[in-house]
């Protein structure tokens, strides 16, 4: 929470209760725009050492685990990372991964992608190609925020 000079604070509050000024931009720019392609894995039995050290190696904060019979796909972020090692090291990437991974089509707008990560608190998606359906890339919440910057340098 920031602190106002006229003594209300600000931050904390539900992003629909949020004035937007980058409207016409995140309703313009679509997901496959600013997401990135591919999308990074590592098996449902990869220790947490060894999952942090792919997210650190590739440079990304979150990892598809493959496909297994008969389970549900997941992902594990760097924020299931760091509360598994905050426990024990001995997790596995399927014992981190929070929670079945969202997915939203490349088409997609940025707002829409927004509330989709607001309304369900994540900070990935898996974006799916508008095609064909298969999975494309990710989108996070910094590939979001580098386009909302964007827009307070140049805005569209």
């Amino acid at each position: 929470m920031e602190s106002i000079p006229d003594g209300s604070q600000r931050g904390g509050g539900d992003a629909a209760d949020m004035p937007s000024s980058h409207t016409s931009l995140l309703d313009r720019v679509h997901v496959g725009d600013c997401m990135h392609h591919g999308i990074f894995t590592c098996d449902a039995e990869t220790p947490l050492g060894e999952v942090a050290a792919i997210m650190s190696a590739r440079r990304v904060h979150a990892l598809a685990i493959a496909e297994r019979a008969g389970h549900p796909p997941a992902i594990v972020c760097d924020l299931d990372v760091v509360a598994a090692a905050a426990a024990s090291d001995r997790f596995t990437a399927a014992d981190m991964a929070a929670s079945e991974p969202l997915t939203i089509s490349s088409d997609s707008t940025l707002r829409q992608a927004a509330q989709l990560m607001a309304e369900h608190e994540v900070t990935h998606l898996i974006v799916s190609d508008a095609v064909d359906g298969h999975p494309a890339g990710v989108l996070s919440t910094t590939d979001l925020l580098s386009v909302f910057a964007l827009g307070e340098k140049d805005p569209m």
